[in-house]
Parts: structure tokens; sequence; C-alpha cells
């Protein structure tokens, strides 16, 4: 089994994108620390940064940015990458 990947979550505390994102992190049992860009400015000021633009959802793995992402983008893009196995839902 491959590695834990490190997942950093740059998310809306209320928001359905943000909830899918956490949703599919969850399905696959993925840890992920998740950062509020909205109570914090330091942090959405820091997703910015990191991806170059300022939408949410961004998810940031093993240091790979996916900026502006549902979580049915995401998780195409960590089955693509290998980090996960498609689930029928």
């Amino acid at each position: 089994m491959a590695e834990t990947p490190k997942i950093i979550a740059y998310l809306k505390p209320v928001c359905g994108w943000s909830a899918g994102v956490r949703e599919v992190l969850r399905r696959h049992q993925l840890p992920f620390e998740d950062k509020d860009i909205i109570n914090n400015p330091a942090i959405y000021a820091e997703m910015v940064q990191k991806s170059g633009q300022p939408l949410s959802p961004c998810v940031e793995v093993n240091g790979e940015m996916v900026a502006d992402v549902s979580g049915e983008e995401l998780e195409k893009w960590l089955v693509t990458k290998g980090l996960v196995q498609p689930v029928s839902v």
C-alpha cells in the first residue's frame, strides 16, 4: 500500500464545494489538515500564494496544489495519481 499522502485542504467552514472535498477525503479515509480560509485571513493569503489564484477549495497533496476544485474533481485527480481507488457510490 502506498504511503499516506500529506494533505492540506484550504476550505470554507460552510460551503457545498468544501463539504464535497471533505466528504471525498473522508470516504477514502485520507487524513487531512482542514484550514479555515474564512475566519483566518493569514490562511487565505497562504492559499492564494501557494495556488496562484483566489478561488477555493484548494487542496495540497504532497506539495502539489489542486486549485479551485470540487469533491468530484479532487476524487478524479486522486485516482489519476494512483493515491486512491475508484469508489462506486
